[in-house]
C-alpha cells in the first residue's frame, strides 16, 4: 500500500463511524457503502483495515493495527477496492511489515516501534531505476508478457510483466533510462479503443491468486543440501512441505537452512507470530551469508516478512498471505521462488481470536470451523507453472507447525497434513540429543518420490533410488530390534541383528546428521550424498558376508572402519568426492585383514 492510496478520499458523500469496539474487531451500525474484503481506513489515524462481514444491520472490519484509542464516532472510510500489494522493483533485499509497509521505512519516521497510523510508500516512490525497455511501438502485447526490465539487485532482474486482464497494441514507449516506479514506460490501446499506461508497477489483491496458463506436474526436486530431505523426504519445487516441532526442536533452524541453501532463486522468509529476537538474527545472519551461486550477499535474493509476536494479531492472519503473492509475482517472471512461513501456527492462532472475537461457533480446541479451508488456501497457492508469458516458475512453501506439547494431533497439524505432500517431523528427544536436523525418519514421509525419482535416476545415479530404500529399510529394522533391546539388551542378539543396529548408527550420525556450522557439512551436494550412501552400504555388504562366515561382530567393530565412515562427512570436502572411491578399496583391505585373522 502506498501513502496516497492511505490518504486519498473514497466515499465521502456518505460518512460511516464507529459503533462498536472489541480489540482488532470494529461495527459500524447501518450502512451500505462497503463491499466484503474491501479495504478501509478507520479512525481519526487512519488505521488500515479489512471488511469481514456485512449484515443488513451491521458491517464487521478488523483491523490491522493497534486500536488502542480509537472511540465510537470515529469515521470509516472505504477504499472502494480489496487489500492489495504493491509489486514493483525494490521488493527482494527489503524488509516489511504483514501488509506490506517497508519497517526501515516506518523506522526512520517512528522510531523501533510502529506507530500507530504511521504509513510508508511500500515501494521507494523516488528511488530511479535503470530501465530497458524490450517492446517497440506497433507490437501486440498481451497478459504476462514481459515490456521492461531493471536490475532490482546485482543478484536479481526485474521483469516489469504485463498485468492480468490487460493487452493491446503498443502505441507510446519511453526510450531506455532511468525512472521511478511510478512513471509510465510503455502505453497501450486495447481493441475498445482504452488507453493503459504500464508503469515499473501495479497491484494485486492478496488473497486472489495470480493468473497462469497451466500446471505443470512436479517433477524436479528443491535441492537443499540437508541429507535427510534430500535423499530420505525430497519435496518437489512447487510442492508443499509441513515442519511440524515442539518449542526447540529446531524448526527455525531448518528453515534457516533450507533458505540458506535450497536452489530456489528467491526467498521469501515470513516470520508470523514469532519472536523479534529471532527476526533479527534472520536479518543479521542474511546480511553475513554469501549466495553460494553468485557470491553476492544472501539478502539481494530474499524479502523479509516480520509480523513479530508484539505486533497487532489482525496483521499476523494477513501476513502470509501478502507474502505468497509477492511470490506468486516473481513466480510470473519465471523465477523459482521458495516461501519459508514461520509459524502458521501463529496465524492459526490469529484466526483463533478474531474468530471469538466475533463470537463464532468454536470447533476443535477452538479454532473456527473454516480452519482447514483457510490453509487449503494458502498451501494451494504452491506449483510449478506455465506463466501468463510463457515462462516456467514455481512456488514452493514450506511452512512450519508449532503443536503445543509437541502433540502432532492437533488441529493445525491434522489439517495440514492434508494439504502437503511432504511431512518433515521434528523429534524432541533428537534435538535434545543434539541431533540436528532433528527429523524423525520414521514418522516424517514424503509422497513426491514417484515424481522424483525418474529425475534422480537421471541426474545423480542409476542406484539412487535402491540405496534411499536400502537405507530406510535398515533405519526401519533398527527401529522394530530397539524395541526388544528395551527389554532383554542387546547382548542377546544374533550377530547379524547387532550389525543392523551398528550400521543404522552409521547411517544416523554419519549421513542423517549434519552440521550447520561446518564448512562442508552445512551443505552437501547431492553426488557426495549418494557416494557417501554408496559407502555405507558397500561397508554393510562386506560386513554382512564376514557374519554370514561365522566371524564375530565384534572384530568389525574394533575394526575402526566405522568410525572411518562416519567421520566421512567431515573428512572428505564437496570439492574431493574422487576420495569416496579410496573408501571402498580401505574396507576392502580392511576386511582382507580380518579374514586373514
Amino acid at each position: 500500500m502506498s501513502s496516497i492510496m492511505r490518504h486519498s478520499p473514497f466515499n465521502m458523500e456518505k460518512k460511516d463511524y464507529i459503533y462498536g469496539i472489541n480489540g482488532p474487531v470494529v461495527t459500524v451500525k447501518n450502512t451500505k457503502s462497503f463491499s466484503m474484503m474491501e479495504m478501509v481506513y478507520v479512525g481519526n489515524q487512519q488505521l488500515v483495515g479489512e471488511v469481514i462481514g456485512i449484515s443488513e444491520e451491521s458491517t464487521i472490519i478488523q483491523v490491522y493495527e493497534e486500536t488502542t484509542g480509537l472511540k465510537p464516532g470515529q469515521q470509516v472510510v472505504g477504499t472502494g477496492g480489496p487489500m492489495k500489494a504493491c509489486l514493483g522493483p525494490g521488493i527482494v533485499d527489503r524488509i516489511f511489515d504483514g501488509i506490506e509497509r517497508p519497517l526501515k521505512a516506518i523506522e526512520a519516521k517512528s522510531g523501533p516501534f510502529i506507530a500507530r497510523g504511521c504509513s510508508a510508500a511500500s515501494l521507494d516512490q523516488e528511488l530511479l531505476w535503470d530501465v530497458t525497455v524490450q517492446v517497440k511501438q506497433g507490437d501486440l502485447l498481451s497478459e504476462g508478457q514481459i515490456y521492461a526490465s531493471c536490475p532490482e539487485t546485482s543478484i536479481i532482474t526485474h521483469k516489469c510483466i504485463v498485468p492480468p486482464g490487460v493487452s493491446g497494441k503498443v502505441i507510446k514507449v519511453s526510450s531506455n533510462g532511468k525512472y521511478k516506479v511510478n512513471d509510465a514506460i510503455v502505453s497501450l490501446e486495447d481493441s475498445k479503443g482504452r488507453i493503459h499506461d504500464l508503469t515499473l508497477c501495479q497491484y494485486w489483491p492478496i488473497r486472489i491468486p495470480r493468473k497462469i496458463k497451466k500446471r505443470l506436474d512436479l517433477k524436479i526436486p528443491l535441492i537443499t543440501g540437508q541429507r535427510v530431505i534430500d535423499t530420505l523426504f525430497p519435496v518437489a519445487k512447487g510442492g508443499a512441505a509441513a515442519v511440524p516441532g515442539g518449542f526447540g526442536t529446531g524448526k527455525t533452524m531448518t528453515q534457516h537452512q533450507i533458505a540458506k541453501w535450497c536452489d530456489a532463486d528467491i526467498i521469501v522468509y515470513i516470520g508470523c507470530g514469532e519472536r523479534g529476537n529471532e527476526m533479527s538474527q534472520v536479518v543479521d545472519e542474511f546480511e553475513k551469508l554469501v549466495d553460494p551461486k553468485s557470491g553476492k550477499p544472501m539478502t539481494q535474493r530474499t524479502v523479509l516478512i516480520a509480523n513479530t509476536s508484539n505486533m497487532p494479531v489482525a496483521a499476523r492472519e494477513a501476513s502470509i498471505y501478502t507474502g505468497i503473492t509477492l511470490a506468486e509475482y516473481y513466480r510470473d517472471m519465471g523465477y523459482h521462488v521458495a516461501i519459508m512461513a514461520d509459524s502458521t501456527s501463529r496465524w492459526a492462532e490469529a484466526l483463533r481470536e478474531i474468530s471469538g472475537r466475533l463470537e463464532e461457533m468454536p470447533a476443535e480446541e477452538g479454532f473456527p470451523s473454516y480452519l482447514p479451508s483457510r490453509l487449503s488456501q494458502f498451501y494451494e497457492r504452491a506449483g510449478r507453472v506455465e506463466t501468463l508469458g510463457g515462462n516456467e516458475g514455481s512456488v514452493t512453501i514450506i511452512g512450519a507447525v508449532s503443536p503445543q506439547g509437541s502433540d502432532f494431533s492437533e488441529p493445525v497439524t491434522q489439517n495440514t497434513k492434508r494439504f502437503t505432500r511432504c511431512f518433515w517431523a521434528l523429534d524432541k528427544a533428537l534435538a535434545y540429543s543434539r541431533h540436528y536436523p532433528a527429523i524423525n525418519w520414521m514418522s516424517s514421509y514424503s509422497e513426491y518420490f514417484s515424481d522424483l525419482d525418474p529425475w534422480f535416476l537421471k541426474n545423480v545415479g542409476e542406484s539412487f533410488v535402491r540405496y534411499r530404500k536400502k537405507i530406510s529399510t535398515i533405519l526401519y529394522e533398527e527401529d522394530k530390534l530397539m524395541e526388544i533391546v528395551k527389554l532383554v539388551g542387546s547382548d542377546v542378539l544374533p550377530d547379524d541383528q547387532k550389525l543392523i543396529i551398528e550400521v543404522a548408527k552409521v547411517i544416523r550420525t554419519g549421513f542423517l546428521q549434519q552440521n550447520a556450522f561446518h564448512k562442508d557439512d552445512t551443505f552437501v551436494p547431492l553426488e557426495k550424498q549418494y557416494k557417501m550412501m554408496k559407502v555405507i552400504l558397500y561397508l554393510y555388504k562386506k560386513a554382512k558376508q564376514l557374519v554370514s562366515a561365522s566371524i564375530p561382530i565384534s572384530r568389525i567393530t574394533n575394526s575402526g572402519l566405522f568410525e572411518k565412515v562416519i567421520k566421512i562427512k567431515y573428512d572428505v570436502g564437496n570439492e574431493e568426492m574422487d576420495k569416496l572411491e579410496g573408501y571402498i578399496k580401505d574396507i576392502d583391505l580392511e576386511i582382507d585383514k580380518i579374514i586373514k585373522g
